[in-house]
């Protein structure tokens, strides 16, 4: 058995870098891939952010509330990414 943490890190830091992580793919996405490529851009980054969330939750070492802050992080992930490409989305609209 081990011992408890007297002061465990603070674990929602590594659950918003992977929300600001997917806001950065998204905008970078929209900017600069064509719109017809979007999409399939929108689903390699959130794969990215997948992939980063695991390695950020793995480098804290704490086993406890692993599958929450994973789930946090990719739902985060996913509603973030959605959000900027619907912004893109009525932008393209609008622009018709």
């Amino acid at each position: 058995m081990s011992t408890p943490d007297l002061a465990p890190r603070r674990t929602f830091g590594g659950i918003v870098a992977i929300w600001v992580l997917a806001a950065l793919a998204g905008v970078a996405i929209g900017l600069f891939v064509p719109a017809e490529w979007r999409a399939q851009w929108i689903s390699v980054a959130l794969g990215g952010c997948i992939i980063a969330a695991f390695a950020v939750q793995l480098w804290y070492g704490r086993s406890q509330a692993f599958i929450q802050r994973m789930a946090l992080s990719s739902l985060g992930a996913l509603v973030v990414l959605g959000v900027i490409t619907v912004g893109f989305a009525l932008a393209e609209l609008a622009a018709l």
